[in-house]
């Protein structure tokens, strides 16, 4: 999705190559970007349910919030699942910082977003 609120490192159209070649082995998964409401989207798509990954507490202070308003927006129901811990200090910052100073990244995320992000920082 856009957020305006956000600049991020890749555009939106990168993220969603970069998420398509990840998953482009799996056959009954779809990719598409947007932009607005999830709540929007997903009665536009009849979209039961969200599914969302939490590493902290702090995620999910914001993201029940977030649940309560898309079900009272659409009816859609959040899901949450905690993150493996072996990957809960994990952020996108801490990525683009190591990947920075041309630190290893191999294993912290999948090889498509590797390449780009080597690309990104020379």
């Amino acid at each position: 999705m856009v957020n305006r609120n956000k600049q991020g490192l890749f555009s939106s159209q990168e993220r969603i190559d970069m998420v398509k070649e990840t998953v482009a082995h799996l056959p009954n998964v779809k990719v598409e970007g947007f932009e607005g409401l999830l709540a929007d989207f997903c009665k536009q798509r009849d979209i039961g349910a969200i599914v969302k990954g939490l590493r902290a507490v702090s995620d999910f202070d914001y993201e029940i919030g977030m649940a309560l308003l898309n079900r009272r927006l659409t009816s859609v129901e959040t899901l949450f699942i905690a993150t493996n811990p072996e990957f809960g200090y994990l952020s996108s910052s801490v990525v683009q910082d190591v990947a920075s100073f041309q630190g290893d990244i191999s294993g912290l995320v999948p090889p498509a977003v590797a390449v780009r992000l080597k690309e990104k920082f020379g």
